[in-house]
């Protein structure tokens, strides 16, 4: 979306009402902040009715006692006026938490429910930015901009027509200079609604590029980036930099035109207050001109603040639009299966599958294949020609453009997302693990998996011991993304994750690929204990570890190009065949 289209969403009523809606769980809460900015104008406005009556009356009288009760009634007013306020900040903060919860939530929900396809094409960057940094932007549309900003025009509504009804002469010299604040005002936030919109891309881009580069530090080392990436954070900070100091700019012109105007104010006010009073003598009423003091500043100040509280505004208005453009996205894999079987046997049939992650442009060209129950089928090929994204598509991360793919003989699309996915579980190449202990990297949260039981399954397939050796053992924390373990540790945890929760389709993704002997040995123990029983589906670059697979699919270009066992294919003498020899020469050579 561009800047000008975001701008001008940027007070859409539409967006507002729609951000205002979640307001309703928390009508108390609400009503209390309404409650809270009257009073606050109330008080506020008393306050130099106070001081006009003690200047007038009790001074000018000289009477001790009118002072007093005065003066209790200033203390009382300035307690109010505390209460008031401590009452309107705590409350419209909580009114903000409490939506930009619900609305974080909703947000987290809707993420975990997109398809693959839209985290492939979306900068991680972006989406965190949107989920914490713009989710806070609207709690301030609460906490800093639309409540403060009522209570402000409360202020000043009030404390205009506390002029007019005081010494309306006084007011209309005072209300004559406003316009040079209103159209200073108009102009300031005109300019600050296109800087702040420039801020908030800055920051995704800042944020965007130090966590992909943090993520890929190694790269970044390993091939001696580091002046290359320092150069264009140089350039994206800098940018980042100019839109902040545009915003810095633009305060440093405005605030000091208001301060101007005001002190303009304070003198017209002195001087005219003084000469009403020496040439209508008897008048008394210099009270009024200490008044206005207060009453001055109580319009000149909200109004400065307006201007800074409808910047507020305006980000939150900004990232609510870009929070409800993710909420508003329709890219959820249809969950519109009835089918929730508890148990499945595990025939898998592909029937002439098309399907491409970019729209004509396919990956799959109607494959198609069978795989009995308790079978092990193992895909080869090239990189690229389309085997991870067989796995992709059994557990409907991504949509088939046509075809079938059934399980039991009921196509997928029947089953509940959670049924499917239930049944089938995947050990992948670059294993995920969460920045918490093994346990609960193993378990996932799922309160059916006992203690015992994991440390049972740890011990069939043989990772028990290694993890016993660690700190604290099942309870080691392994920081974020398991960096404190080797590729092999964490392949092994990955198999250890899909026994525990006893799957019946399994998916091995070139799980030994990238570790060392010890560990492939380990992992080859641990592949034969948890496929066994079970229909397995294993993608490998090393062909020798599928040697024992009952059926072969050999892949190429999105096409399945040869069928069999090892030694069918290899008697075959082709594509595979070919493969095989080519690998194992290239071993012999090492």
């Amino acid at each position: 979306m561009s800047n000008n289209s975001e701008i001008g969403k940027a007070f859409d009523f539409g967006l507002f009402q729609r951000v205002f809606a979640y307001t309703k769980a928390y009508r108390t809460i609400f009503w209390t902040v309404v409650i809270a900015a009257i009073l606050s104008a109330a008080f506020a406005v008393l306050i130099p009715h106070l001081v006009k009556s003690i200047v007038n009356e009790a001074l000018s009288s000289k009477d001790g006692e009118l002072l007093f009760t005065l003066t209790l009634a200033m203390l009382g007013t300035l307690v109010g006026q505390v209460i008031a306020q401590l009452s309107f900040n705590y409350f419209a903060n909580l009114l903000g938490e409490s939506v930009i919860r619900d609305i974080r939530v909703k947000l987290f929900q809707k993420m975990m429910g997109f398809k693959m396809t839209y985290f492939d094409n979306s900068s991680i960057g972006v989406l965190v930015t949107r989920a914490v940094a713009d989710m806070q932007r609207i709690g301030e549309i609460f906490s800093q901009g639309f409540f403060v900003i009522v209570s402000d025009l409360l202020k000043m509504l009030s404390a205009a027509i506390y002029m007019l009804y005081s010494n309306w002469r006084l007011a209309l010299i005072v209300f004559a200079i406003l316009p040079i604040i209103l159209i200073a005002t108009r102009l300031f936030q005109q300019a600050m609604k296109v800087a702040f919109v420039e801020v908030r891309s800055q920051v995704s881009n800042l944020n965007s590029f130090v966590q992909e580069r943090i993520a890929g530090m190694k790269i970044i080392q390993l091939f001696t980036r580091e002046d290359i990436e320092k150069k264009k954070f140089r350039d994206i900070n800098e940018k980042h930099q100019n839109a902040w100091l545009r915003t810095v700019w633009y305060n440093s012109i405005f605030f000091p035109i208001a301060e101007i105007s005001y002190s303009i104010g304070i003198g017209m006010v002195v001087y005219f207050g003084v000469i009403q009073n020496i040439e209508n003598v008897g008048l008394n009423d210099e009270g009024s001109v200490f008044a206005f003091f207060f009453l001055m500043d109580l319009l000149f100040r909200p109004l400065r603040q307006i201007a800074d509280k409808f910047n507020t505004l305006q980000m939150g208005m900004v990232a609510a639009n870009r929070v409800f453009k993710i909420l508003d996205t329709d890219s959820r894999i249809a969950d519109n299966g009835t089918s929730e079987k508890t148990e499945v046997k595990g025939d898998i049939a592909f029937d002439e599958v098309r399907f491409g992650y970019v729209e004509d442009e396919e990956v799959l060209h109607g494959i198609s294949f069978e795989v009995k129950a308790g079978e092990t089928v193992a895909i080869v090929g090239a990189t690229g020609a389309g085997k991870s994204t067989i796995i992709n598509l059994l557990s409907r991360f991504y949509e088939i453009n046509s075809g079938h793919i059934r399980i039991d003989g009921t196509d997928i699309k029947e089953f509940t997302l959670r049924s499917l996915r239930s049944h089938i579980a995947v050990v992948l190449q670059d294993v995920f693990l969460f920045a918490d202990t093994i346990a609960k990297n193993i378990t996932l949260g799922n309160p059916d998996i006992t203690e015992a039981a994991l440390v049972d399954a740890a011990k069939q397939i043989g990772v028990h011991e290694f993890i016993s050796s660690l700190p604290g053992g099942y309870q080691y924390n392994v920081k974020e993304r398991g960096t404190m373990l080797s590729s092999g540790q964490r392949q092994l945890l990955a198999f250890l994750r899909a026994y525990v929760s006893n799957p019946t389709i399994l998916i091995l993704d070139e799980a030994t690929s990238s570790v060392d002997t010890y560990s492939e040995q380990l992992i080859q123990k641990a592949t034969d204990k948890i496929t066994e029983g079970r229909t397995s589906i294993v993608i490998a670059h090393r062909l020798a570890t599928i040697k024992k697979a009952d059926k072969i699919l050999v892949m190429e270009a999105g096409n399945i190009v040869e069928m069999g066992d090892h030694k069918s294919l290899l008697e075959k003498g082709g594509y595979y065949s070919n493969l095989y020899e080519a690998q194992f020469m290239a071993e012999e050579m090492a």
